[in-house]
């Protein structure tokens, strides 16, 4: 199958977002770059993360978050950095907003229709259909991070099923 995926496709590009890209974007970054490496595809397709605002641009992923992560062998390294319209909407396939908020906010940054359709929820990819978004941990306890990474997990399957179709 990865021989085949390699041959029908060109290299594809995915955008994670979040509010802030501390918490859910650099998560869903790892699950699926930690998902992509599992199944040798690393070099087919490329992610990143990014936020609908700059609070928290330079900044690493919140400690909790990596705790948890790590705790599942995850390792949260992307440096939180807002969306840029201009460059992201051209370089990216997929962007992949966490939450109604994220994806409203998205198609406001949106410059085109093209634009528009890259814009994707990431419960959308979820088999489990118990979320409708993936919900913000930071001002949650424990339970939050672990909900998150599940969700994640989930979603990353769904599309990296969907990216292989």
């Amino acid at each position: 199958m990865q021989e085949l995926f390699k041959i029908v496709s060109m290299k594809k590009r995915v955008l994670f977002v979040c509010l802030g890209n501390i918490c859910r974007s650099p998560s869903a970054e790892a699950v699926f770059n930690s998902m992509l490496e599992d199944q040798g595809l690393q070099s087919e397709v490329e992610c990143d993360s990014a936020g609908t605002t700059g609070y928290h641009a330079g900044e690493q992923a919140d400690r909790r978050m990596q705790s948890h992560a790590i705790e599942r062998g995850y390792r949260l390294t992307s440096i939180s950095r807002p969306v840029d319209p201009d460059r992201d909407f051209d370089e990216f396939d997929y962007i992949i907003g966490m939450d109604d908020n994220n994806v409203w906010d998205l198609k406001k940054m949106a410059r085109n229709l093209n634009d528009i359709r890259k814009i994707h929820k990431m419960t959308d990819f979820a088999s489990t259909k118990g979320y409708e978004s993936v919900p913000d941990p930071y001002y949650g306890g424990a339970d939050g991070f672990e909900l998150v990474l599940d969700i994640l997990e989930d979603a990353c399957e769904g599309l990296l099923a969907d990216l292989k179709a």
